[in-house]
């Protein structure tokens, strides 16, 4: 066999391997790195820039996937400014403020950011469920996150840290910050997306795995 078929065969032979691993692995891209094709809200409030999303700084508003999770995982990386706030939208019925008309708002935050409740640092369930800090990198460098959501418990791995890992519905309504209502908490399917305030906050590589 000459040498170009060889090249060709193995080439063949490494994509079959790839596209088989990446099945059994069950995640799928809902970001193609180019534009917001399969994402709705306010997307002319982000940009992609270097295969990122990017909230435009002084924008915001909550964008998030047309298709809809019941139970998930979702794989992403992202990368805060200094001071930067988003969060990643979980089970969002597409309207109001995600923190409150969806299962919750994941805080996405520099982990530095000061006088704020516990239950606003990165990786909490925004005003119910406080995440552990300090497991963030340094400003300007790319973290990996992973976030399982079943039934009413979440968890958050950070950089291959375990920094939440909470039953919501065991959670007191009468300790929500504020004392604040959350409607959405008994949401079981919904979108997901970020939740921009204003800060040019990246994410990339993001993935979605269905468990149900």
């Amino acid at each position: 066999m000459k040498l170009t078929h060889l090249l060709t065969a193995a080439a063949f032979a490494l994509t079959a391997f790839t596209a088989t691993a990446a099945e059994k692995d069950g995640f799928t891209s809902v970001f193609n790195a180019k534009d917001f094709i399969g994402w709705a809200g306010p997307v002319e409030n982000y940009e992609v820039v270097e295969g990122a999303v990017v909230c435009k700084k002084g924008k915001g508003g909550t964008i998030y996937t047309k298709e809809q999770y019941g139970d998930f995982v979702v794989r992403l990386e992202f990368k805060v400014p200094a001071n930067g706030n988003n969060g990643l939208a979980i089970r969002y019925p597409g309207t109001g403020d995600p923190a409150y008309t969806g299962m919750c708002e994941l805080q996405v935050l520099d982990d530095k950011y000061k006088g704020i409740d516990p239950r606003q640092a990165h990786g909490s369930a925004y005003g119910m469920a406080a995440a552990k800090r300090g497991h963030q990198k340094p400003i300007g460098e790319w973290n990996t996150q992973e976030v399982t959501v079943k039934g009413a418990t979440i968890k958050v791995v950070l950089n291959g840290t375990t920094i939440l890992d909470a039953d919501l519905s065991k959670v007191d309504p009468a300790t929500f910050m504020g004392k604040s209502k959350h409607p959405g908490l008994a949401l079981t399917k919904g979108h997901f997306g970020f939740a921009g305030h204003g800060d040019a906050v990246q994410f990339r590589k993001i993935e979605i795995k269905k468990l149900d």
